[in-house]
């Protein structure tokens, strides 16, 4: 019997304690790639492994016609057994599998490539495919192997929580008319650095850290696993005052470091004002990254998460891996490209009354990052589909940070943070 395989929930938390635990007692083969030496395509397929669990990213390369529609088969000689996918639609039927495009991503052009990925388990082996077709056509490959080591799963397109699975998602609904752009009139209180906004909850601007180390409300957080990132109080760059928090990004999801207030949200309820200012090195990557996580324990104590994917803003619900905006090229382009190098304000708000939110880039709606309850098509239709309709988050923490789940660096400042029951503005 086939079954059409959900959206990743990015490895889940629980998922990922069972698989850092195997990682903590073992290291974690990369398997090779598997290449088609003649035909109509060729398939690198990459795999990062732990005890029992696998993630894979497969990249197609058309080496003949173009198409403009694909579906790429293979057959698992292991007891792999595929729980979720992204950038296409995925079945399995015994060891039998099929990867069907997407809306956004099914014309390959000759030489073009199309990439998705998947999460599996796995018992006995979890050997490579070689007998890829393309819509039906032999890609007649074999295989070819040069291992590495990693710490955690991790790949661009690697699921999260433990590691957050790069995806792109198609929209469900609709379009409706261009979202709203602000729950509240107007920023209740005075730009960055200056007099705390009188409905704040709290202003920081680090001003009274006495140490390198985060301290008071901040504490370092590296749920699960942790490496080689770190989070420290810096007199090296500063939005305002003469203080800021760094945070040194590393890649792969087992080296990310958040500061953590696990005490302020609850006070900020039901609607959450959040207003920072921050400035980073390296363009933001096409994989997925994420630098301030809150937890929400309406949702199996997930994350929802703020960072970027194909380079621009983007709003992740770990518990079941919807984006806000939909990761179409239509939706990618409603978000915001923040340069490096300079100081960049982001507010928002989320609520817990109708789980609607919305975000500010330097004082401006940014439309891609809005949810307002309407389903817009590359915008809020696929993250208001199915139990998104009815998310209600309760959000308990505020964690910024950098959390990588694939390969890259960046370094960060964060400042003038504010959490408010109304907005703040720049």
């Amino acid at each position: 019997m086939a079954y059409l395989l959900r959206r990743p929930r990015r490895l889940r938390d629980a998922a990922l304690a069972a698989a850092t635990a195997a990682i903590a007692a073992s290291v974690v083969a990369v398997a090779p790639s598997v290449n088609a030496a003649s035909g109509p395509c060729s398939v690198a397929y990459q795999v990062n492994q732990w005890s029992g669990g696998f993630t894979a990213n497969v990249t197609l390369t058309d080496t003949g016609a173009p198409v403009t529609s694909w579906t790429l088969s293979w057959t698992f000689t292991g007891g792999q057994q595929i729980t979720s996918g992204w950038n296409a639609q995925i079945t399995q039927s015994g060891q039998s599998v099929k990867a069907v495009n997407e809306s956004y991503n099914g014309s390959i052009a000759t030489g073009g490539t199309a990439t998705f990925g998947f999460q599996g388990t796995f018992s006995g082996s979890d050997a490579t495919p070689t007998d890829f077709a393309l819509n039906g056509v032999s890609c007649a490959g074999g295989s070819s192997s040069s291992p590495s080591a990693s710490a955690s799963p991790s790949a661009s397109s690697s699921p999260s929580a433990s590691a957050s699975a790069s995806p792109s998602s198609s929209p469900s609904s609709s379009p409706s008319s261009s979202p709203s752009s602000s729950p509240s009139a107007s920023p209740s209180g005075s730009q960055g650095g200056g007099p705390c906004p009188s409905a704040a909850v709290f202003c920081d601007g680090f001003e009274n850290q006495a140490g390198t180390v985060p301290s008071g409300r901040w504490s370092i957080s590296a749920q699960n696993c942790s490496g080689s990132g770190t989070a420290s109080i810096t007199g090296a760059q500063a939005h305002a005052g003469v203080k800021s928090l760094e945070i040194d990004g590393v890649g792969t999801y087992c080296n990310h470091v958040f500061a953590d207030d696990t005490t302020d949200m609850p006070a900020a309820a039901p609607t959450w004002y959040v207003r920072f200012w921050f400035k980073h090195t390296t363009p933001l990557p096409t994989n997925h990254t994420t630098f301030l996580a809150m937890n929400d324990s309406a949702a199996g104590n997930t994350d929802l998460r703020l960072g970027a994917q194909n380079g621009a803003l983007m709003w992740n619900r770990q518990s079941d891996d919807a984006t806000l905006p939909a990761q179409s090229p239509a939706g990618v382009a409603q978000s915001v490209v923040v340069p490096t190098g300079v100081w960049a304000c982001l507010e928002f708000s989320v609520s817990r009354t109708n789980g609607q939110i919305y975000t500010w880039y330097n004082g401006s709606p940014v439309p891609g990052m809005t949810e307002d309850g309407v389903p817009t098509q590359d915008i809020d239709a696929q993250w208001l589909s199915g139990s998104g309709a009815t998310w209600r988050p309760n959000l308990t923490d505020l964690k910024l940070g950098w959390e990588n789940y694939s390969n890259g660096n960046d370094t960060l400042w964060f400042d003038d943070v504010v959490l408010s029951t109304s907005r703040i503005g720049c």
